[in-house]
């Protein structure tokens, strides 16, 4: 089968920079795909960190420090953009004026003004793909509720619950880094870094919060810097969001939680809906298990829990029985959109990769979050 080969630029050449090389040396894992990535060049602020593609992928040709270098390179035709907070705007805008398509970390913007500038841009340029990094849908548990999502199998919601937790920052000696600093990762906090994880499938479903009262909690206020000096910890912890939420005129409660500190929660991302017709959780802390309870009037309420096979959006050399893993979301995710460019709306299958107007959506929810926590009270989102 002749493939469609997509040149890409890698910004950004730090631990996501490097998980989508790994995802590109494994594009072989994927079944009877007409397309596939190429890295063609890699651009850091950090030279050694740019050469490590060089040295470990025999198609990159261009090494930088000016990510210009990569928006004037012919060759490169899409973009990956792993960059601080504060440097999405100028990035991001940049990129898409440049004509190329543009896969970019969350939460596109600082602020949101910052992200509201990025939608421009795109508005300006529809003929460029621009998507938002989200990789948890992809796991078998997860995409399976999707599937079940699009077919209204749920009934009337009752309630969603959806939470991403981690537990490095309850060591008070990690040292500082740019995601605990207001300048570089922005006054979201943990909103900025985790949420578009957590609202990617809610607002995808059309579950858009209407107002919130948010608690956001600053738990660790200084760490050491690198010689050991001990600096203020800016940016919130953990946040936890309470929502009026509605689809096609029912109104349920939705409650939303970033955590970077969740004692023993090493990456956990879940997400629960409570349904008239069926209810259903998942957890990647358990990520072979989907647990799910249809119910029909009058009938019994029995929870069923079974292993999910190995059994994601794209088909794979991997046999149902094994597990699917954290490098397996990355590499579909990447397939998603590889397969939106290629395709377009004949993708080979329904879930694409988060969207701006999306992390608009998000952007108008972390701002009510803010107001809220500031004035304690329920903020209606504009």
């Amino acid at each position: 089968m002749a493939k469609r080969s997509i040149r890409f630029g890698v910004i950004g050449c730090g631990l996501m920079g490097r998980e989508f090389a790994s995802a590109v040396g494994r594009w072989c894992h994927l079944l009877d795909l007409d397309f596939e990535p190429q890295i063609v060049a890699a651009c850091d602020t950090n030279l050694a960190a740019a050469q490590w593609f060089r040295d470990q992928i025999a198609s990159v040709r261009l090494v930088t420090t000016d990510y210009r270098d990569l928006l004037n390179e012919t060759q490169v035709e899409a973009i990956y953009c792993a960059v601080p907070h504060n440097l999405h705007a100028q990035l991001y805008i940049d990129i898409i004026e440049a004509g190329k398509h543009l896969m970019g970390e969350k939460p596109f913007g600082i602020d949101l003004q910052a992200n509201q500038a990025i939608l421009e841009a795109v508005t300006r340029h529809p003929e460029v793909l621009v998507r938002c990094s989200s990789e948890f849908p992809f796991h078998p548990g997860a995409y399976r509720i999707g599937q079940w999502m699009r077919e209204g199998r749920f009934g009337r919601i009752i309630e969603v619950e959806a939470g991403f937790w981690h537990s490095s920052d309850l060591n008070p000696q990690k040292p500082i880094n740019w995601k605990r600093r207001c300048e570089t990762n922005g006054e979201y906090g943990c909103m900025g870094d985790l949420g578009m994880h957590v609202v990617h499938m809610p607002l995808r479903f059309g579950w858009k919060p209407r107002n919130v009262r948010a608690l956001l909690s600053k738990i660790v206020k200084e760490r050491p810097d690198r010689s050991g000096a001990m600096v203020p910890c800016e940016t919130w912890d953990n946040a936890v969001l309470a929502c009026e939420a509605s689809v096609d005129g029912q109104e349920f409660p939705m409650l939303l939680s970033m955590k970077r500190i969740a004692p023993g929660h090493a990456n956990t991302w879940f997400i629960r809906i409570a349904g008239t017709a069926l209810s259903a959780e998942f957890s990647t802390r358990n990520p072979k298990q989907l647990a799910w309870m249809p119910y029909t009037p009058g009938g019994d309420q029995v929870w069923q829990v079974a292993d999910v096979p190995y059994q994601s959006a794209y088909p794979a050399i991997t046999g149902s029985i094994f597990e699917f893993g954290f490098s397996d979301s990355i590499l579909q995710m990447w397939a998603a959109f590889c397969d939106e460019l290629v395709n377009g709306q004949g993708m080979r299958q329904p879930f694409y990769c988060a969207t701006p107007e999306e992390t608009a959506e998000s952007h108008r929810l972390f701002t009510a979050a803010l107001e809220s926590h500031r004035s304690g009270q329920v903020v209606t989102i504009a």
